[in-house]
């Protein structure tokens, strides 16, 4: 099978500052100010055309992060991302203007693309129709609810035909039936051989759509395989992670804290 995604060594670091006076010192002094934070850290994995792969872990262990990155949203700080085609994001609000009306996102969503203005006059009305929008597709976003923008995103980016998927939990907000409507429109790309990844709390979800998993934890690859070997370790884990009373858990993200801001720390979770 040919490789769509690969992602190499993949490391995000960022710099967590006190108050901006500290940011200011970082950028014009030659002493360094601020706490290094690494989002990510050493992540390798490949993706092969017509893979469904979820990304899992608790809330803070990298997901969205990566998800952004494997989108081309955000740059990494060192490794290399390889995607064969055009990716695309659905998350909520992702790339979408609050001061333009839906119409108007949808045209400059496009344009991004490279899409003519041809095409995009083509185009737009499925996109309206798969949002059901309605007559708000000419308010502006900044008044569209959480649901709506993720309908919003949603609906350009499949009717876009992107390469490669990447849905952020944009089918945690807003009603069940758009949420399946989506998923079958998710199983015509998977039938098409497109690849795609799958970022969301539900479980029920990821066994039913996808194919191979990647738990983050900590900002490190905690394990990849298949869903039936990555779901079970990873709800184990979630077993006895909610066993664990507030303090305890506030220890183990302090304790990923640490690690993550440790930049000589090269060992696995």
């Amino acid at each position: 099978m040919k490789k769509s995604v690969v992602v190499k060594n993949l490391t995000k670091r960022y710099k967590l500052y006190a108050n901006n006076t500290e940011k200011l010192k970082d950028i014009f002094l030659p002493k360094n100010y601020g706490e290094a934070f690494f989002a990510l850290r050493n992540v390798s994995f490949e993706a092969e055309q017509g893979d469904v792969i979820g990304f899992v872990g608790v809330n803070g262990s990298g997901k969205s992060t990566l998800s952004n990155i494997v989108a081309g949203i955000v740059p990494p700080t060192s490794g290399e991302v390889e995607i064969d085609g055009q990716a695309s994001l659905i998350a909520v609000a992702a790339g979408v203007n609050g001061e333009l009306t839906g119409r108007e996102n949808i045209e400059l969503k496009c344009l991004m693309m490279g899409f003519s203005k041809e095409e995009i006059t083509a185009l737009e009305p499925d996109i309206i129709e798969f949002s059901e929008l309605g007559k708000f597709i000419d308010q502006p976003v900044k008044s569209y609810s959480s649901g709506m923008k993720s309908r919003l995103g949603f609906a350009i980016s499949v009717n876009t035909n992107p390469d490669v998927l990447i849905i952020d939990e944009a089918l945690s907000v807003g009603d069940k039936a758009f949420a399946d409507k989506c998923l079958k429109k998710m199983e015509e790309f998977k039938e098409r051989g497109k690849t795609m990844f799958f970022v969301s709390h539900s479980i029920g979800q990821m066994k039913q759509f996808c194919q191979k998993a990647i738990w983050l934890e900590h900002g490190e690859l905690k394990m990849t395989g298949s869903i039936a070997e990555v779901i079970p370790a990873y709800e184990e884990f979630l077993k006895e992670y909610n066993k664990l009373t507030a303090k305890q858990k506030k220890e183990f993200r302090e304790e990923g804290f640490k690690k993550r801001s440790d930049p000589n720390f090269a060992g696995k979770v």
